[in-house]
């Protein structure tokens, strides 16, 4: 583990069409001692072409290649495997970041010591037309995260030297929220900077794009994985939803 080193976690299937600006959101950072890890889902465009482009002009740059289709879970978690950063950050290949993304949240993790971070984001469709943003709060517990998920995964940092690595459950959806639940459950709380350091893609057609099938997910999550009973799952299951229609309304 190399001190104050950055790992970005990227997932890429079919991503031709952005992985460029993704790619060029890291490499403007103000905040230069990164890697970014790629990880190739078995993708069957030119996407690795363009990847591997950037390869050759920048060594931090790693293009690791799945044998099959094995979902955004098994990419990350294969990512983090082979990671050498202290801090471990998280960036789809069709989401940007500001410029001091890393350099901002970095600084706020070292002085608050803390061992999840997350940011407020902006959102953007497909052909890059701002969508509005979301803020979250200034804080969260594992209590309030079990009521909505208030942590972007593009805008979440975590650092192993509080945590060790941390992997994602292998579930096709909503594995980014099964694992701030499994930090918040070893950690007091996770603080985020309400300023809009990183962009969203909201996608037509997304593995996280269908609502009825998350709800299904996060009910997954509640009753296998946190082990929460039938009244306390309904309970929390409710509030999830109803936070679920209101979370982009601002």
């Amino acid at each position: 583990m190399q001190d104050d080193f950055v790992s970005i976690i990227t997932p890429s299937y079919n991503s031709q069409r952005f992985i460029s600006q993704t790619i060029e959101s890291v490499l403007a950072q103000t905040y230069q001692n990164w890697e970014m890890l790629i990880v190739d889902d078995l993708s069957a465009d030119d996407s690795n072409v363009i990847i591997e482009k950037y390869i050759k002009k920048d060594n931090r740059i790693r293009l690791i290649k799945l044998e099959k289709n094995s979902g955004p879970a098994v990419a990350r978690n294969r990512a983090i495997e082979d990671a050498q950063g202290r801090y471990i950050a998280f960036l789809d290949a069709d989401d940007l970041w500001m410029p001091e993304k890393l350099q901002k949240q970095i600084a706020f993790m070292s002085e608050k010591k803390l061992a999840l971070s997350y940011t407020a984001y902006d959102l953007i469709d497909e052909e890059d037309k701002n969508m509005g943003s979301f803020k979250p709060p200034r804080s969260v517990t594992y209590k309030s995260m079990l009521k909505t998920n208030s942590i972007g995964c593009l805008s979440a940092m975590y650092d192993t030297k509080y945590l060790a690595k941390v992997y994602f459950p292998d579930i096709i959806k909503k594995q980014d929220f099964a694992l701030w639940l499994k930090i918040l459950k070893s950690t007091d709380t996770a603080e985020g900077l309400t300023e809009s350091l990183a962009i969203y893609r909201i996608r037509k057609v997304s593995v996280s794009s269908s609502k009825v099938k998350n709800s299904l997910f996060v009910w997954k999550i509640f009753r296998r994985y946190e082990e929460l009973n039938v009244v306390k799952s309904i309970y929390y299951f409710i509030y999830y939803t109803l936070n679920g229609l209101l979370k982009y309304k601002s």
